[in-house]
């Protein structure tokens, strides 16, 4: 949706699960000296500011990273990206899940970033140093690049959720996406909301890809009134060891 725009999210809990998990991968995977493609489709515009007016208006990154990064493992994939972010950009730099990726992509390596917001796709094309970038719809833009050259290699989709609809959506999408691109690890991030919307698209997706892994987070709403009490991820072929890192977000929630 082009009303969206995350810098007012920035840095909250469902970042801060969304990020770690997708670090840790990331570290994982190009580890192996074989070429990786990588795809956003809601890439948003990479660099945030912490300090920002519509950071401070939400408070959600006060309750989310500002809190949880003391408590994350000194050596994890995560942190490094923090603080590399802010050596380069400053202290209340954040960095969006492009900066993440950015992060760990080497020269061999292949990213295509989707955003059609004008401005964050303006502000995206200055924060990304190594991207492909497209101002498509990024859901489309994975059926026209799936499967990719390399093959080996990790898609993120992570909408808005700004139109109900996008669920049963994405309940049809991830498989068929799967079923042109086997051996890809895909990730879908979902809001959890009092009503539980995402129930319904969570269990068609586990009857269509049983050997998936969804994992889910609680915490507490970051302000009176504001409806996200959770955060999901829907991980279609995660590397090894996936299971044992969420267990030990597991961890880290349980003490936020």
């Amino acid at each position: 949706m082009l009303s969206y725009q995350h810098g007012y999210h920035a840095g909250n809990l469902a970042d801060v699960h969304k990020h770690a998990l997708l670090a840790w991968m990331l570290r994982y995977l190009t580890a192996k000296d074989k070429p990786l493609f990588y795809l956003e489709t809601h890439a948003g515009r990479g660099l945030y500011d912490l300090a920002a007016p519509e950071a401070a208006k939400t408070g959600e990154a006060a309750a989310g990273i500002t809190r949880a990064e003391p408590m994350l493992p000194r050596d994890h994939p995560y942190r490094a990206v923090l603080a590399a972010t802010r050596a380069r950009h400053g202290a209340t730099a954040y960095p969006g899940s492009p900066l993440v990726a950015d992060h760990f992509l080497r020269p061999g390596d292949s990213c295509h970033l989707a955003e059609l917001h004008p401005a964050e796709h303006a502000a995206l094309s200055q924060a990304s140093t190594r991207a492909t970038l497209h101002k498509a719809d990024g859901l489309a833009l994975a059926h026209a690049l799936l499967p990719p050259t390399p093959r080996r290699g990790l898609a993120l989709i992570d909408p808005s959720y700004e139109v109900k609809t996008e669920y049963g959506d994405l309940a049809r999408l991830i498989p068929q996406l799967h079923a042109k691109w086997n051996v890809g690890v895909i990730l879908l991030w979902y809001p959890i909301l009092p009503d539980e919307r995402h129930r319904p698209m969570v269990r068609s997706l586990q009857s269509a890809l049983p050997d998936a892994i969804s994992h889910e987070v609680a915490f507490t709403p970051a302000r009176p009134g504001h409806g996200m009490q959770g955060s999901g991820m829907f991980m279609v072929n995660p590397p090894w060891g996936t299971k044992e890192e969420a267990a030990r977000l597991d961890g880290l929630f349980a003490k936020l």
